[in-house]
């Protein structure tokens, strides 16, 4: 038997015949036959090798982990088994025993990338090579250095011509103030005077443009030589890009895929414009789905899983299942699975006991003139979805219960699978106060969750940047360069049962801050209990906002409101 073949043992009952293949981006979790070919490798991963030689350890380093997955395949003699195979490469091996191979072809790829990938280090070495150059750090440093004083010279400047115009307005405001009844003109001497407080004040615009043309005249000794420069760098890093998209190419164009029915196309054919992403086809499905069918065996089931440390950007958690990805994987695998009856995908829908109600019915806190707040359940929308099946939401109902009420109505939301306090405007002025204190943080809000693990230490800040992941939305990532802050506060409840209760303080207001917050390791490394986005599906997502203290638009005085967590 094929050595990549892991038999099922005892043998699992087949599927039936007739049956579709789930998904790959079923958003609900693999099927149970999947499930149980990925708990096999899980255990040997947890045994502490990935394969002979190779200890799991490895996927705890900085790099983070690695995604897995298994193919639960048909074999020729009828009975069940799987495949499996990891992402990408692994400790900088495509070959790992017990894996299925990469799909590219080997002897194109040989000719190719050693030659290619000789040039793009040469290219980048004297792009490294002319920003360390020392005539180029000098003329830097230089100019850094006469920015500085130049700016510190008009500062200097701004400051004393300031001081004067202020002590000419006050003279001014004495020579012209009359001095008799009727008298409309100042008389002769305040007239002379009042001439050379205008000179005075035409002098420092002289002076002004002096040092500006000085300064000019001091910069043009340096910025052409560092624009030069820095022209030339531009042109080597185009270059050394250049260099390395058509190496790309090359290598993508090793590629080609198979789909079910047995057709084949080139990897780029199937991508937009004909550039795929790097690393496309190189993740676990593709490679999973390439093997079986060259070896004629029939897919059944997939499922894919991280395992080890998480991404430097988060989102990830060792054992947990995810989709197949959008980036990479959603022009391929569409293709692969022709010949396939493929079942669609099925997507997260909120709990139908707390999204839909015979009555609709909004759990009122307190209301007056001014405002309303209300206990939104977990699995409740904030606003209504786009598609017509999400039109239940607070928003909706709020709208048929104060029908009178102008302006946007709410004035924050909370995830649909976060429970708690909800804070509503019946008019717009009210909104607009309210809103003004959310965003200028003068809003103190507290949640409470259970998070997985026992968390080190009693109380902290967590501080790092965060956006939308665009090839994964709606995740959220860390990211450093193109994040935007978010703070949170928090101190640990109670530990019990190996999860631990923790209040938190946000003191910004980012998309899904506290459940990224909790599960990177850059937070408290331990995910909400029930994140089915960072951590794992559960009953539900243990997060509630128990309290908002605010000032009342109406009256000005601090109030606040509490709903206490309902586990």
């Amino acid at each position: 038997m094929d050595a990549r073949v892991t038999r099922f043992e005892p043998q699992m009952r087949p599927p039936d015949e007739g049956g579709s293949f789930p998904s790959p981006f079923d958003e609900l979790g693999p099927a149970e036959l999947a499930r149980q070919a990925a708990k096999v490798l899980q255990r040997e991963l947890r045994d502490g090798f990935v394969a002979p030689g190779l200890p799991t350890s490895l996927l705890e380093d900085a790099e983070g982990g690695k995604m897995f997955g298994v193919l639960v395949v048909r074999l020729l003699d009828g009975s069940l088994g799987f495949l499996r195979a990891f992402s990408g490469m692994l400790a900088g091996q495509w070959d790992v025993a017990g894996f299925v191979p990469p799909v590219f072809d080997r002897e194109a790829r040989a000719r190719i990338e050693p030659e290619g990938e000789a040039m793009v280090k040469a290219l980048h070495a004297r792009a490294v090579a002319m920003r360390g150059a020392p005539e180029l750090r000098s003329l830097r440093a230089e100019h850094a250095a006469q920015s500085e004083r130049h700016a510190s010279e008009l500062a200097l400047m701004r400051e004393q011509h300031e001081a004067r115009r202020k002590a000419r307005h006050a003279r001014r405001s004495e020579l012209t103030r009359p001095a008799t009844t009727g008298q409309v003109s100042p008389p002769e001497e305040n007239r002379a005077a009042l001439h050379a407080l205008d000179q005075e004040s035409r002098g420092d615009k002289a002076e002004r443009r002096r040092l500006e043309a000085l300064q000019q005249e001091e910069r043009q000794r340096i910025e052409p030589l560092l624009a030069r420069i820095e022209r030339r760098l531009r042109a080597m890093d185009r270059l050394r890009q250049m260099g390395s998209r058509a190496l790309m190419r090359r290598i993508h164009d090793t590629y080609v895929i198979t789909s079910a029915r047995g057709e084949q196309r080139p990897l780029r054919q199937l991508f937009e414009q004909g550039q795929p992403p790097s690393g496309a086809a190189d993740c676990a499905a593709p490679k999973l789905f390439a093997y079986a069918y060259v070896h004629g065996l029939r897919p059944l089931a997939l499922a894919e899983f991280w395992w080890g440390a998480p991404p430097p950007a988060g989102g990830r958690v060792s054992g947990a299942y995810y989709a197949s990805c959008r980036e990479k994987c959603a022009p391929l695998l569409p293709f692969m699975l022709e010949g396939l009856s493929v079942a669609p995908p099925r997507t997260f829908s909120p709990p139908v006991a707390a999204s839909t109600s015979a009555t609709g019915e909004l759990s009122i806190l307190f209301e007056d003139a001014w405002l309303v707040v209300i206990h939104k359940p977990e699995g409740l929308l904030s606003v209504p979805g786009r598609e017509a099946s999400l039109s239940d939401s607070v928003l909706t109902r709020l709208r048929a219960r104060y029908p009178q009420a102008t302006g946007p109505l709410l004035v924050h939301r909370l995830d649909l699978d976060t429970s708690g306090l909800l804070v509503a405007a019946l008019d717009s002025r009210t909104h607009s106060a309210l809103q003004h204190q959310f965003v200028h943080r003068e809003v103190s809000k507290r949640y409470v969750a259970w998070v997985e693990g026992l968390v080190r230490g009693e109380e902290g800040r967590i501080d790092f940047p965060m956006r939308v992941d665009l090839h994964d939305r709606p995740r959220q990532i860390h990211d450093p360069v193109h994040g935007k802050p978010a703070v949170t506060e928090w101190r640990v409840l109670e530990r019990r049962d190996g999860r631990t209760r923790v209040a938190f303080f946000p003191l910004t207001g980012r998309t899904h801050q506290l459940r990224v917050h909790a599960s990177h390791p850059l937070g408290l490394g331990a995910p909400i209990v029930g994140d089915r986005l960072y951590g794992r599906d559960g009953e539900r997502l243990m997060l509630h906002a128990e309290s908002l203290t605010l000032q009342h638009p109406g009256t000005g005085s601090t109030v606040t409101f509490q709903c206490p967590a309902p586990f």
